[in-house]
C-alpha cells in the first residue's frame, strides 16, 4: 500500500483539510493510474489539476504536434513549442509541477489496436479527444474491462460532463447512438471555456477515486458558458445498446 511521504504531506495538507478528504483519500489519489485521450486545452489542464492534487501516476495519449491556434488554451504549452509532440511539453511541464507523480507520455491517439492495451492499464479513463470516434473507443474498451471513465466534451460556448461505470450507469453510447454534429475538429474556443470544463472534469475525476464527495454518475451535467446556465439532467440506459447491454 502507498504511503505519503513527509513532503506530500506538506504539498497537499490544505486539500487534506476538507471534511471527509484527509489522508485516506489522499493516498486514494496516489495508488491510482489516470489514463487521459487528448491532451489539449481540455485533457491537458485536466491533467494539470490531477497532478498537482496527488494522483499517484498519468498517462497522456495524444498524437500529432502543437499548431499555433492551439496556444489560446493549452496551458501546459510554451510557444517554442510549436510544431513539436505535444505530449512532450506536457509531460516536462507536469513534472516541474510535481515531480511526485509520474508522467507516461504516448504520442498517439488513441485506436482499435491500442485502447485496450492502454485501459487495462489504468483505474479510470477520462475522454477529453477531439473526436467521437476516438470517445467511442474508449468507451468499448472501457465497458469491456469494466473500468470507470469521466467524459466530458465542448463544442464553442455548451459543454457536457458525465462519470460512467460500465454495469451501472449507462455508457457513451446509450447517450449518443450517433455521434453529435458538433463532432469536428475547428470549432470556435476559448480558453476560459475549456478551463471551466476541464476543472470540472478533474474534481469529479478526484471525487470518484476519492470518495470524499458524491461524483455526476447516472447525470448528465450540461453547461451553456453563454449565459452561464447549467442543468444536470438524469441519463438512461438504453436496454438494446450493442455495447453494454450484457452487463445489465
Amino acid at each position: 500500500m502507498a504511503t505519503l511521504s513527509p513532503q506530500e504531506l506538506e504539498r497537499y495538507r490544505r486539500q487534506m483539510q476538507l471534511p471527509h478528504f484527509g489522508e485516506a483519500a489522499q493516498t486514494a489519489l496516489k495508488q491510482s493510474t489516470v489514463l487521459i485521450t487528448g491532451v489539449g486545452g481540455l485533457g491537458g489542464t485536466v491533467a494539470l489539476y490531477l497532478t498537482v492534487a496527488g494522483i499517484g501516476k498519468l498517462i497522456l495519449v495524444r498524437g500529432g504536434d502543437l499548431r499555433l491556434d492551439d496556444m489560446n488554451r493549452q496551458v501546459l504549452m510554451t510557444h517554442d513549442w510549436v510544431g513539436k509532440p505535444r505530449v512532450w511539453q506536457a509531460k516536462n511541464a507536469l513534472h516541474s509541477l510535481n515531480p511526485d507523480v509520474t508522467i507516461e507520455a504516448i504520442p498517439e491517439y488513441l485506436t482499435a489496436e491500442n485502447g485496450d492495451r492502454l485501459v487495462a492499464q489504468c483505474t479510470l479513463a477520462i475522454s477529453g479527444a477531439h473526436n467521437f470516434e476516438e470517445r467511442s473507443l474508449l468507451n468499448r474498451a472501457c465497458v469491456a474491462q469494466g473500468k470507470p471513465f469521466v467524459e466530458s466534451a465542448m463544442d464553442g460556448m455548451s459543454a457536457y460532463l458525465t462519470t460512467m461505470v460500465p454495469g451501472k450507469t449507462p455508457c457513451l453510447h446509450c447517450l449518443y447512438p450517433e455521434f453529435p454534429p458538433w463532432d469536428r475538429r475547428s470549432f470556435g474556443v476559448l480558453g476560459a471555456v475549456s478551463g471551466t470544463l476541464a476543472c470540472l472534469t478533474a474534481l469529479d475525476a478526484i471525487k470518484f477515486i476519492t470518495g470524499f464527495a458524491p461524483s455526476l454518475l447516472g447525470e448528465l451535467l450540461v453547461m451553456n458558458l453563454n449565459t452561464l446556465h447549467f442543468q444536470k439532467l438524469r441519463t438512461f440506459r438504453e436496454p438494446q445498446c450493442p455495447i453494454c447491454r450484457h452487463l445489465f
